[in-house]
């Protein structure tokens, strides 16, 4: 570690995992030399996995040494898409789509059930770490608003004890596996 001599930062090495390496030198391949830029938004997701469900500067300063890319061209893309975190998130992620078809739905009420439910404001965690709540632009399944993305899966048609079905399923599992 070494310490910035003009802010007094501390700089954090960060580095793949052997396995995530070798899967970035695969994601690398796929592309014609010189054109390693296209697979930052896979090598993104990697980095936001492997260093703890966001992308600190100092990981998207990794990932643009990996592709050498200029940092900036990381921050572009990190900042313009809402699946990649910016800051630290909570085990369980709603990201609540906000765009007209869900709002016409509720998604709004949805919205503001979650904030009132979990005592948070959009973009912020719960203080126990287990939720945070998002609101993104479409997540392309309008014909089931009001919707989410919970992980990897959407959660639809939201009505409010769906939505504290869903709480009690992420408790019972965060518990089961503690």
């Amino acid at each position: 570690m070494t310490i910035a001599s003009n802010d007094f930062k501390q700089k954090i090495e960060m580095t793949f995992s052997p396995d995530k390496l070798n899967k970035v030198q695969e994601i690398i391949a796929r592309y014609p030399e010189e054109r390693q830029k296209s697979a930052l938004l896979p090598v993104l997701h990697l980095a936001q996995e492997e260093f703890g469900g966001w992308l600190s500067v100092e990981a998207m300063d990794y990932v643009a040494s990996l592709l050498q890319l200029e940092p900036i061209e990381v921050y572009e893309v990190a900042t313009f898409y809402s699946m990649y975190n910016l800051k630290p998130v909570g085990k369980y992620v709603f990201e609540v789509c906000q765009t007209g078809p869900c709002m016409l739905r509720g998604s709004d009420d949805i919205i503001a059930y979650i904030q009132q439910k979990l005592g948070i404001n959009v973009g912020e965690t719960t203080p126990d770490g287990l939720f945070t709540l998002k609101v993104v632009e479409c997540l392309g399944a309008c014909g089931y608003a009001p919707m989410m993305q919970l992980g990897k899966f959407y959660r639809e048609h939201l009505t409010k004890e769906k939505i504290d079905a869903i709480i009690e399923e992420c408790i019972q599992n965060a518990a089961i596996n503690n």
